[in-house]
């Protein structure tokens, strides 16, 4: 009641609307000078379950506008980095943090866990991806640009409004556009390109106000200057998207949600014998798994470590949420390494069943 007090009062939210904050789930792609303002907000405001992924790392000229960062972060991923800072801000919700790229394998199952998708990413090829994936999801997707001194924020895929590709049917080519850290942006921009972006997903939650859907709302910084377009939706350019699969079309991915050739579940296999278990995880991330024998190869450097894998062994890899895991079937399996499979429970899952195997025993004996 203290935390929430001032959205409680409102009467366009009050207890029901705030226990309809808590119960939904964002996942906010890149925790760059977008991303920052919007986790924040979003962690201050109680949204209940916070995904973020991201797999860069904080750099020194981030500091001038991804103020979610400091010092101590300086070469720590994002997601990771955020999720630490967002944790002390708002312990009583869920952050998960995906430290690895959106792509076209992870991207659908990624998905369809969360209720809104927000994007901050700064690339064509991802807001393509992110925009697709959200048609097929039948997710809401609240959207934002910046450039230099402009910015622009719209709400897609939302109770049958247009989707980016109704906007841009088709991306520029390739290094035409030139991003942030080639044409320079004013550090204040993203904050408040950020926080319409953070509104818009609070409006969506509650069911409040009207949202920029169909709309493109364009903010010059310059001379304060707000002009709204209108966008309408274009249903060949979505037919298009869930027949063919646009971005998806020449990828090799599965749309369901657990690939049942190499998806596998640790309850299911731990008794048995000759297996190796590899955490693709980064040394740094936690927890550790306890009272299992595995092997560190992250994904990052799998590729040059092959060598380790025994092949006569059936190979389980797991990872934090079951992503990078998959990725890392998918490079075995091109290597003609093809006893892999992937857990679907992340490490914390496995520490959780071994404790409760453990607890068991102890009062068999």
């Amino acid at each position: 009641m203290n935390r929430y007090n001032r959205h409680i009062i409102l009467s366009e939210i009050g207890q029901v609307g705030q226990d309809k904050i808590s119960n939904a789930k964002v996942l906010v792609i890149g925790a760059g000078g977008l991303g920052c303002p919007v986790l924040q907000y979003l962690t201050a405001a109680g949204v209940g379950t916070i995904g973020i992924i991201d797999f860069d790392v904080v750099e020194l000229s981030n500091l001038q506008r991804q103020v979610l960062y400091g010092k101590s972060s300086l070469g720590k991923n994002k997601a990771l980095a955020a999720k630490e800072r967002l944790e002390d801000l708002n312990d009583a919700i869920s952050i998960q943090a995906y430290p690895e790229p959106l792509t076209y394998q992870n991207a659908i199952l990624l998905f369809y866990q969360y209720d809104i998708i927000v994007d901050g990413s700064d690339n064509f090829e991802t807001r393509y991806l992110v925009n697709d994936a959200c048609i097929i999801t039948k997710t809401p997707l609240v959207f934002s640009a910046i450039y230099k001194f402009e910015g622009q924020v719209s709400v897609f895929n939302y109770k049958d409004g247009p989707s980016y590709r109704c906007l841009f049917p088709s991306p520029p080519k390739k290094d035409t556009v030139p991003n942030c850290s080639e044409i320079g942006v004013i550090g204040v921009l993203p904050g408040i390109i950020g926080s319409m972006q953070a509104n818009e997903v609070l409006k969506i939650i509650l069911g409040i106000g009207n949202t920029l859907s169909g709309k493109l709302l364009c903010y010059n910084a310059l001379n304060n200057q707000t002009s709204t377009l209108k966008i309408k939706r274009n249903d060949m350019v979505i037919q298009t998207v869930l027949n063919e699969k646009v971005s998806f079309k020449d990828q090799k991915t599965s749309f369901n949600c657990v690939n049942e050739d190499q998806d596998v579940s640790f309850e299911n296999i731990y008794l048995e014998d000759h297996i190796q278990y590899v955490d693709v995880r980064e040394p740094h991330e936690q927890p550790k798994v306890n009272n299992l024998n595995t092997k560190l190869i992250p994904l990052s450097v799998l590729e040059k470590n092959l060598d380790q894998i025994d092949t006569s062994k059936k190979t389980v890899l797991f990872c934090q949420s079951g992503m990078r895991s998959k990725k890392a079937v998918e490079i075995l399996k091109e290597r003609n390494i093809n006893n892999c499979f992937s857990l679907i429970e992340g490490a914390t899952e496995i520490n959780n069943y071994l404790k409760e195997q453990h607890k068991i025993l102890s009062n068999d004996k």
